[in-house]
């Protein structure tokens, strides 16, 4: 009966967070939705899953000596590679950021699936879900002022993006290199805690440092499309006028700039800030 509960919690918040096999509504959700919705879905919402997973699936399998991290594992190779996939094949900029939040799932239970192993696993999710939150509802907020300024959201009607609305631009630059885990930016040190947390539990478990050799592969996928996007902005189309940008976007992309860049050449108060949350969410069970 433990068993049973533990498998139907794991299938709801699977579906809350977007995990495969439970991912099939995001797109097309992220896609339909008013552009400001989906900003809250991807930055906030989803974010409540993790939580009560940390809560009830990860601790309630320690409680109730239920191993299910190799599954936990698996599932998060197969939402990493699957989002990561899907999102090179796309042509809509929403879907396909869409398709990077079932990657980043996949990503953030990397650190869950080690974290009995290993106390970076916990900070790195906890770290990781942070970032995300600002960096994809950066980078919906680009898509919502380019859809309010512009009314598109194909990719290939991005071309001169860079020249007609230069801030916004480089906002939904920012932000996509930050997913990607490039220095000097803040997605960087989240995914290199997550990553060495499935380091670090492979002197207990033969199968973590695998997890980290995926994330690591799947990040170096996403730059396709992330540098895809890039180059049709920057190095594509002929020269069109500027364009008005709206003043609440702009506000939005400066702050997010400056948190991403800012806690990226100097992390620390975040490392902090997750080594003192982690033990709020382990009830000091994880070592």
């Amino acid at each position: 009966l433990a068993l049973l509960s533990v498998g139907m919690f794991v299938a709801g918040f699977g579906f809350k967070m977007g995990l495969v096999p439970f991912h099939q509504w995001l797109p097309d959700t992220y896609e339909g939705a008013p552009p400001t919705i989906t900003t809250l879905l991807a930055a906030g919402t989803k974010k409540a899953g993790f939580a009560a997973t940390i809560r009830i699936v990860v601790l309630g399998m320690v409680v109730l000596n239920l191993d299910w991290t190799l599954a936990l594992g698996v599932i998060a190779v197969m939402t990493m590679t699957i989002g990561n996939i899907a999102a090179i094949m796309q042509k809509n900029l929403a879907r396909m950021l869409a398709y990077s939040s079932i990657a980043h799932a996949g990503y953030i239970l990397i650190g869950l699936a080690v974290s009995p192993y290993s106390s970076l696993g916990l900070q790195g999710s906890l770290y990781h879900i942070l970032n995300h939150a600002v960096m994809k509802g950066m980078a919906f907020i680009a898509v919502t002022g380019i859809i309010t300024t512009l009314a598109v959201t194909h990719i290939d009607k991005l071309k001169g993006l860079g020249r007609r609305m230069p801030i916004t631009a480089l906002g939904l630059v920012i932000s996509l290199f930050a997913l990607a885990g490039v220095p000097p930016l803040a997605g960087f040190w989240s995914k290199l805690m997550l990553f060495g947390g499935a380091l670090d539990a492979g002197s207990t478990i033969w199968w973590a440092p695998w997890l980290a050799i995926a994330g690591v592969l799947n990040s170096a996928l996403s730059l396709a499309y992330y540098g895809w996007i890039t180059r049709k902005m920057y190095f594509e189309g002929e020269t069109e006028k500027r364009v008005s940008e709206p003043k609440s976007i702009i506000a939005i992309m400066i702050f997010s700039i400056v948190f991403l860049v800012g806690f990226g050449v100097y992390p620390d108060p975040i490392i902090k800030f997750v080594e003192f949350a982690a033990p709020t969410f382990s009830l000091g069970i994880m070592p």
